[in-house]
């Protein structure tokens, strides 16, 4: 799995946070697959991850989680956009960013209540390795895919994607304090592992 080191500039944490605010008044009470791990939990943010306190834990969590998810939904819409991809791996494509979306509005809500910066600060500690990202490189190579290629690809990215975002979560379950942000990371663990296996699967069968 690559691990790439980050810097989040201004500009690309205010298109996170446009994506969070499309993904927030898009109707998403209405996306299939929007509660990780069938918890019941719903994808709008509450008053609740406020009022219950958070740690350090949470807010790394929170931090580094919305652009993790903002380059699962990138690519989600990478393969999208493409003609000739299997259906079964088209309606996984919109499951993840149907998914993942109204998680990224929930955390970017709960680290302004929580009085957080969204972006890591710019100490000079503003580049963290966060397991499964992709390189430029690799995106690229996604975007340039076609076809079965592409969907071999992208299952195999997405694979190691979900497996950093799992270990990130269970960090957060170790770690955190904030029972919406624990929720949220047992959610993440239980949704990706089962869709890890889903796409081993597909994977298996192209």
């Amino acid at each position: 799995m690559s691990r790439t080191h980050f810097i989040f500039t201004g500009a690309a944490i205010a298109s996170l946070i446009a994506l969070a605010g499309c993904a927030t008044n898009s109707g998403s009470d209405s996306m299939p697959g929007m509660d990780h791990g069938g918890s019941g939990a719903s994808a709008h943010p509450s008053a609740n991850s406020s009022d219950a306190g958070h740690n350090a834990a949470d807010t790394m969590f929170a931090r580094m989680m919305i652009p993790h998810h903002a380059q699962a939904v990138e690519m989600s819409d990478a393969m999208l956009a493409k003609a000739g991809i299997p259906p079964a791996v088209t309606a996984l494509a919109v499951k993840i960013k149907e998914a993942q979306a109204p998680e990224i509005a929930k955390m970017t809500v709960w680290l302004k209540s929580w009085n957080e910066d969204v972006t890591m600060p710019s100490d000079g500690h503003g580049g963290h390795g966060m397991d499964g990202m992709l390189s430029d490189a690799e995106l690229q190579k996604l975007n340039d895919a076609q076809g079965v290629e592409a969907a071999k690809l992208f299952l195999t990215q997405m694979i190691a994607h979900h497996e950093g975002a799992v270990s990130m979560a269970k960090t957060e379950i170790s770690q955190g304090k904030n029972p919406e942000a624990v929720q949220l990371g047992k959610d993440i663990v239980t949704a990706q592992e089962a869709e890890n296996r889903e796409m081993q699967d597909l994977l298996a069968g192209l």
